[in-house]
């Protein structure tokens, strides 16, 4: 009898399916694909999926992409034995991909990534701030607003104060005046956001400094924080808008590259002027690995001041695999593209 190959499932939930059932729910049309463009990941490794096909072969394995709404079908036809799950695309409200590794574990499948407990924390960016800071974390502490109302009040701030949505996805402030000199203001940006998309906002005190992304992938079996690629994302702005996200990733930064206009913020590593900054970092992502879970796959989010001043803004169980930056630490890090970096962080964990 012939032995079944070992397969990587990757369940991912795709911008149109997202936008679809966001619509039937009643966003409009422009709000639903703000909302879906979250999920642009799922667009932007479609292209990638015959190299992952090829590389996971190379390794002894076949490859599933898979789209959400039938992963509970297809996962009931595999055998635990012999099927990883990787989940590209997460989410508990607007993004329903928190739902996978949840299946994943009801099947009794081995499973890329942290457990689901921790892509429902992450998602809640309100909920997450607080275990963060229990456990220690340099974390701005934060107020959350609906709809022009606090439910917590922020703290005082000399430096104004930075609002974001608590549920949809990132850290982005949607909009140029996201951050708010008073706190009047701060509650009109959450009126703002709740009829646009029907969300909480977190208000935390503004934190001065270079935005950082963290990122790990765990390609050889027990890395740690030494694999952990740290770099300076320059872009120019203070901080990511809607429309900086809409113009990089997806149909949009597709689009963005065919007329010309799309442009990549800037990657240093931290080590290279900032190697205490870069430490620091390193021992929040040995504190998170430890003290939260996160392994195999994951990114942190960071501020990171002249001074060696290290702010965790939030850590994500999804990071965008396809994004420039990831591809680039896949690189970097791994001397591999991200295609053959995911086979053999697949291979490693099925044989």
């Amino acid at each position: 009898m012939t032995r079944e190959r070992p397969k990587l499932i990757l369940v991912h939930e795709p911008e149109k399916a997202c936008f679809d059932r966001l619509v039937g729910d009643g966003h409009t049309r422009e709000r639903a694909a703000e909302i879906a463009s979250y999920l642009a990941q799922s667009t932007d490794i479609a292209p990638d999926f015959d190299a992952l096909a090829d590389a996971c072969l190379k390794r002894g394995l076949s490859f599933a992409p898979v789209e959400l709404d039938a992963a509970a079908s297809v996962l009931a036809g595999e055998h635990p034995g012999t099927a990883l799950v990787w989940t590209l695309t997460d989410g508990i409200a607007y993004f329903r991909g928190g739902a996978a590794p949840a299946l994943a574990r009801l099947g009794g499948f081995k499973t890329i990534g942290a457990d689901d407990s921790l892509f429902a924390l992450c998602q809640d960016k309100f909920r997450s701030g607080a275990v963060l800071g229990a456990l220690g974390l340099p974390v701005p502490p934060a107020g959350l607003a609906r709809n022009g109302k606090w439910l917590v009040e922020p703290p005082a701030s000399a430096a104004g104060w930075f609002v974001k949505p608590n549920r949809l996805g990132a850290k982005i402030g949607i909009w140029p005046d996201s951050r708010s000199l008073d706190l009047g203001h701060a509650l009109e940006l959450s009126r703002r956001v709740f009829l646009a998309y029907g969300d909480d906002v977190v208000v935390q005190p503004y934190v001065a400094g270079r935005n950082v992304r963290a990122s790990f992938l765990g390609v050889a079996p027990g890395a740690g924080v030494e694999a952990l690629g740290v770099a300076f994302v320059d872009s120019g702005a203070d901080f990511q808008t809607m429309a900086d996200s809409l113009a990089l990733y997806g149909e949009t930064g597709e689009a963005a590259k065919a007329a010309g206009n799309y442009a990549e913020p800037e990657l240093v590593a931290v080590s290279e002027s900032q190697p205490v900054a870069d430490a620091r970092i390193r021992a929040i992502a040995a504190r998170l690995m430890e003290g939260l879970g996160l392994r195999d796959v994951f990114s942190i989010d960071l501020r990171v001041e002249a001074d060696d001043t290290v702010h965790l803004i939030e850590f994500e169980v999804c990071p965008g695999l396809p994004c420039f930056d990831f591809r680039a630490y896949c690189r970097s890090q791994w001397d591999l593209e991200l295609a053959d970096a995911m086979a053999e962080t697949a291979a490693t964990r099925l044989f």
